[in-house]
């Protein structure tokens, strides 16, 4: 009997469990390129077209291993345009019996494989280095589900960065050596632009003539097949890494990737996997070119917060995109997508974001999403925008880090604290805030930070839910120490702010 062995866009490894569980002999892998997943949010032109550039390489590869792969491209006059659809079609063509599938990271897709009228078996995505069970297992009685002690777990599990059962260097955690204000720098090398060969070009006409996304698709510049993504990982490791701790949280007009990896892409649709990356930057460390705090800083990121976040979106379910702890209820405002704004933060991790679709994670988390989140923007619109636009989002990564770390949503699930903070913060870590039209020292009046209303705003309506929160309470100090005027005028200019997003106006 013949099986269907499903393969999605963000499963482009060899590896994956679906493959693994196969018969080479009799099975038919399906893959498929369909506008219902393509729509199912506006996704970022360039992100539709790495994955379908990576897809279409991928499935050629099977074919020269012997694999049987029935490929349904987005222009084929057959193709159905969704992913169940496609399976019903090649079950009918090749008689199959049943459906192989590695459990997809979005929940809609699974809900959709459980939808049809043919056996499916779902098998874990063991890709990952944390099983569900395990994470489950893990967070079990805990009455907080902090990171830090997890990360812990998963290095003494993977044995990096360890000497014997200790840390290297004495401590798991570098952070206070990490996370420094960045300097220009005409010399920080930046990643390579992998130039579009003949099966790229295709497809970027095809996603031209398709989608009308936000999002610029030209110039694209991503690897779209494993050689290229171990390329782009050796080049970091080589040139970036080294600067990349002390540079993560800072913010440069003009510098979109300082000596950030660029490689999470890869990592997410499977060209790359997690503890070969990890493996890299471990070597580089002990071959003594790059610092301890480094190269933690980035195994974090991998083993820690990685493998975190897709153990609460499995251990959480569906209802975890539902979350609205603080009832925030305002709709995504229009800079989101472009609009006109005098603020030169949002302005340039919005352009960015529209040029590369990419921005790194402190412009999503202290600009962009900080924004919505003293804004009051509905969770889930936050949630989809997020989604849409990057080329390394995908649900299962990418709404703990935005319904949970960024807008609170999960009422402090993830986080003991929302992560707000006035413009203070974006002017220490960055050089935004000198050509902006506002005033960061400014605190009230027309050309006050629009931050820093909002910050003072937000804990205002929310402090019956933070005022007793310990690392909140100083704020609510500073904030009664005010005088009731300055108070006032701060919470009046905060409003006008919040009137001129209600109506559609510039900020």
């Amino acid at each position: 009997m013949v099986r269907l062995g499903l393969v999605l866009g963000d499963q482009l490894s060899p590896h994956v469990a679906a493959l693994k569980a196969a018969d080479k002999a009799r099975d038919v892998v399906v893959m498929a390129e369909v506008m219902g997943e393509g729509t199912s949010v506006p996704h970022h032109p360039q992100k539709i077209a790495l994955i379908l550039s990576a897809m279409r390489k991928f499935a050629a590869g099977l074919e020269r291993e012997g694999w049987r792969v029935a490929y349904s491209r987005l222009d084929d006059p057959g193709n159905s345009q969704t992913i169940s659809g496609e399976l019903l079609r090649r079950a009918a063509e090749f008689g199959a019996s049943e459906v192989l599938a590695t459990k997809p990271g979005e929940w809609r897709v699974l809900r959709d494989l459980g939808d049809l009228p043919l056996p499916v078996t779902v098998l874990e995505d063991d890709r990952f280095l944390c099983s569900e069970a395990e994470f489950a297992a893990w967070a079990g009685g805990r009455k907080q589900l902090r990171m830090e002690w997890f990360y812990r777990e998963m290095r003494r599990k993977t044995g990096l960065l360890m000497e014997g059962d200790q840390p290297a260097g004495g401590q798991w955690n570098f952070d206070h050596d990490n996370r420094k204000p960045a300097k220009l720098d005409l010399l920080r090398p930046r990643p390579r632009d992998f130039a579009p060969d003949a099966v790229v070009e295709e497809v970027l006409g095809l996603v031209e003539a398709r989608f009308a996304h936000f999002g610029r698709l030209r110039p694209f510049r991503w690897a779209t097949d494993r050689a290229g993504a171990l390329a782009a990982l050796a080049e970091f490791v080589a040139e970036r890494l080294p600067r990349f701790g002390e540079e993560q949280d800072a913010m440069l007009e003009g510098e979109a990737y300082l000596s950030h990896a660029v490689i999470s892409p890869y990592l997410n649709i499977g060209l790359l996997g997690p503890m070969e990356v990890c493996r890299a930057v471990e070597a580089a460390w002990q071959a003594g070119r790059v610092p301890i705090q480094a190269a933690e800083g980035f195994i974090r990121q991998v083993i820690g917060w990685r493998e975190y976040v897709r153990g609460i979106w499995a251990l959480k379910g569906p209802a975890y995109l539902e979350g609205n702890a603080l009832g925030h209820s305002r709709a995504l405002p229009a800079v989101y997508w472009g609009g006109t704004t005098g603020m030169a933060c949002m302005k340039a991790a919005v352009g960015q974001t529209r040029d590369l679709a990419y921005a790194h994670h402190i412009q999503r988390l202290m600009v962009t999403g900080n924004f919505a989140l003293l804004a009051g923007v509905t969770p889930s619109e936050v949630h989809e925008w997020y989604l849409s636009i990057y080329v390394d989002a995908f649900e299962w990564v990418e709404a703990p880090n935005t319904l949970g770390m960024s807008q609170f949503a999960d009422g402090g699930l993830l986080g003991s604290k929302p992560y707000v903070s006035s413009g203070a913060y974006i002017d220490r870590m960055s050089d935004y805030c000198g050509g902006c039209r506002y005033r960061v020292k400014e605190k009230v009046g027309e050309r006050a930070c629009p931050f820093n209303l909002l910050y003072w705003h937000f804990l205002d309506r929310h402090r019956a839910r933070f005022e007793a929160n310990p690392r909140m309470a100083q704020m609510y100090r500073v904030w009664d120490g005010m005088p009731e005027s300055h108070r006032q005028a701060v919470l009046a200019g905060a409003d006008g702010v919040l009137a001129r997003l209600d109506a559609g106006a510039p900020v």
